[in-house]
């Protein structure tokens, strides 16, 4: 078994319904249906430490590529296997890639809202929203560039439109969860999405996943990004 748990390691358990739970960290009591099996439970907040360093490194990249942008803040100390750091890291990812690629946008102030917004998707919300936070994160980053509101007109159509159709490769690969396969299914809708609907062209490369082997839920070869033992790529039947 891989990390599961921040405190043991140990494999983690969904509840049915929210109980309260007292964080293994810093103590913060609050609603939830996480905990590992030896009783541990990790908030939102900590398991997020160290996320607001994603702004820095978005903001020294010069790449159009959001893949590797975002591959380069997995590999980070503070991003784990699975969490929700990663509803943050899709849609800061894209943002750097976009203003790269030409598009006009504010960088700092654009990161520092998907920041934001990005805190408040929790943890499980994939399984128990019907909305991955990575799917949701890129809908952020259309609303972000877009300057959509409840009340705009074309923006919130646009913003909407792209959570549905990174929710819509999610859902299609099915489950259980993979945060990074979310993620990159995420960025790969939002290329194609930005390019026909603002004409901002980001790079699109081919995704082959380094992560399944820390996944103990992997999908291996139902998922698009799979890399086979053999270092060779699942090829689509």
């Amino acid at each position: 078994m891989n990390e599961e748990c921040l405190i043991c390691k140990a494999p983690l358990k969904y509840l049915e319904t929210s109980v309260l739970m007292e964080c293994s960290l810093c103590h913060k009591k609050e609603m939830s249906k996480t905990e590992c099996v030896n009783g541990h439970y990790v908030c939102d907040e900590c398991h997020t430490a160290g996320i607001d360093r994603i702004a820095g490194i978005c903001m020294n990249e010069t790449s159009k590529d959001p893949v590797g942008i975002i591959e380069k803040i997995m590999d980070q100390p503070f991003c784990h296997m699975h969490g929700p750091e990663h509803h943050i890291m899709v849609g800061s990812a894209l943002l750097a890639a976009y203003k790269n690629a030409g598009g006009k946008i504010d960088l700092e102030k654009a990161l520092a809202e998907m920041i934001s917004r990005g805190r408040q998707v929790p943890g499980g919300s994939c399984g128990f929203w019907g909305a991955c936070g990575a799917g949701v994160s890129s809908g952020m980053f259309v609303s972000i560039i877009s300057g959509s509101t409840p009340l705009k007109n074309k923006p919130f159509s646009l913003a909407n439109m792209m959570t549905s159709r990174s929710l819509a490769a999610i859902a299609a690969s099915g489950g259980p969860r993979c945060c990074k396969r979310d993620s990159f299914l995420s960025i790969l809708a939002a290329v194609d999405f930005v390019e026909e609907h603002f004409g901002v062209k980001m790079e699109k490369p081919e995704v082959i996943c380094r992560y399944s082997k820390r996944n103990n839920q992997c999908i291996r070869k139902r998922c698009p990004f799979f890399k086979n033992e053999d270092g060779a790529k699942k090829m689509p039947s």
